[in-house]
């Protein structure tokens, strides 16, 4: 991805997520000049990869496949400083845009609606050695629980929300029309590096970036030490 084009991204994403009155913290909004003097109190932030994040997942092809996010807090696993057990995220994807077919191997969560237009989440049932499985999928939504064939497209509206345990085959995508979409995630602790697994092996998780202008925000994986 162009550097020009992730930071329109973030800068839409600073709108949509205006218009649906959420604050985000202040590490969210420092340019790269103030990170350049933020010392290892900020560790925290550095460590558990909380800011943006905005991938293409290595396709090349953002506006069709593609995924923005800010991490607003995060445990770690791997490091015992940090005790938090759980992590909060916001998402945007624009209209016509999908994301990756994916699912955690650890990782349990809630995808909710912020905001904005509907998104439909593809399910199946995922395989320890990846596969993805033709059997009936459990689907928890807002307290229903219920049984819905392998490859249904679960549509969420502004407000409502899905359950997703590991294994648990997902992907976005957004109507062609109606705007972008805002959501939030709610989940156990995050690892985007160790946690991920794709139904095309071709898929990555950051994107290679073209440095055609300077960062407006820097990324969640570009802070100085």
């Amino acid at each position: 991805m162009k550097r020009s084009e992730i930071n329109q991204v973030i800068k839409d994403m600073e709108q949509l997520i205006k218009e649906h009155k959420f604050e985000i913290p202040p590490f969210a909004k420092w340019s790269a000049r103030e990170w350049s003097d933020k010392g290892h109190e900020y560790d925290e932030i550095r460590d558990n990869k909380l800011g943006w994040d905005i991938t293409d997942f290595g396709l090349g092809r953002f506006d069709q496949v593609g995924f923005s996010l800010l991490t607003i807090r995060n445990g770690n696993l791997t490091m015992d400083q940090y005790k938090k057990n759980y992590a909060e995220k916001l998402l945007m994807l624009y209209e016509g845009q999908s994301a990756a077919m994916h699912f955690h191997w650890n990782k349990m969560e809630d995808i909710i609606n912020r905001g904005g237009n509907d998104v439909y989440i593809t399910v199946y049932n995922g395989a320890e050695d990846g596969r993805i499985l033709q059997t009936d999928v459990t689907v928890s939504m807002d307290g229903k629980l219920s049984i819905v064939a392998a490859g249904t497209k679960v549509k969420l509206s502004p407000g409502e929300s899905i359950t997703i345990t590991p294994y648990l085959y997902h992907d976005f995508l957004v109507p062609a029309t109606g705007g972008s979409v805002l959501l939030g995630e709610v989940s156990m602790c995050n690892d985007d590096e160790n946690d991920n697994r794709f139904a095309d092996a071709s898929v990555g998780r950051f994107p290679e970036i073209e440095e055609d202008e300077l960062p407006y925000r820097l990324l969640c994986n570009e802070y100085p030490i």
